[in-house]
């Protein structure tokens, strides 16, 4: 992380305000996990340079994709899927979790698989809707792909380099490539 805002504030000339942070891969189990050891290694600008006056504010979103809620709309009388965008973060969601999902595609037959979101750490002042909003624009920035994908794009390219990192490359990739999308 550390790198990056290094890298950010050596090419844009000033710190990002706000670093919103999209991670996947955990369990329910684990969560406390992340807050107790990754939120605070986000947290450790400690070793940035006195020029960075302003630190960013953080937003750190888990994101899971393997949930067994669905949700329906009803119209007419009949039950139908909810359309893109919906955002169910009342009455399904847990009061101790500041969560929401978010139905972010359509699908042609059966029934859509909504995406779940928890907010585990977020000292960037955006209220909710803000970040439920970002989320869902960000499933639309995938270059891979013509429309709406499930995650939002940073996680996709994680998947992506990672998949190709474990599958193909077994060494470190050349450091030219290290601000280019090459893995798509």
């Amino acid at each position: 992380t550390i790198t990056a805002l290094r890298a950010w504030n050596s090419y844009n000339e000033y710190m990002p305000s706000r670093i919103v942070v999209y991670r996947d891969g955990v369990g329910d189990g684990q969560l406390k996990t992340l807050v107790n050891y990754e939120v605070p290694q986000f947290l450790d600008y400690s070793v940035l340079e006195e020029s960075s006056r302003r630190l960013p504010r953080l937003t750190v979103i888990v994101v899971k994709k393997r949930v067994n809620a669905r949700f329906f709309a009803q119209s007419g009388g009949r039950l139908q899927n909810p359309l893109p965008g919906t955002v169910i973060d009342v009455e399904v969601t847990r009061p101790e979790w500041y969560d929401f999902f978010i139905v972010s595609q359509a699908v042609r037959s059966g029934s859509v698989s909504p995406t779940h979101y928890n907010v585990i750490y977020d000292n960037s002042g955006l209220k909710p809707d803000h970040i439920q909003r970002l989320t869902y624009k960000l499933c639309h920035v995938y270059y891979n792909w013509p429309g709406v994908i499930r995650v939002p794009a940073p996680c996709q390219y994680a998947h992506k380099l990672a998949f190709l990192v474990g599958q193909s490359i077994h060494k470190e990739p050349n450091l030219s490539l290290s601000n280019r999308l090459y893995y798509l």
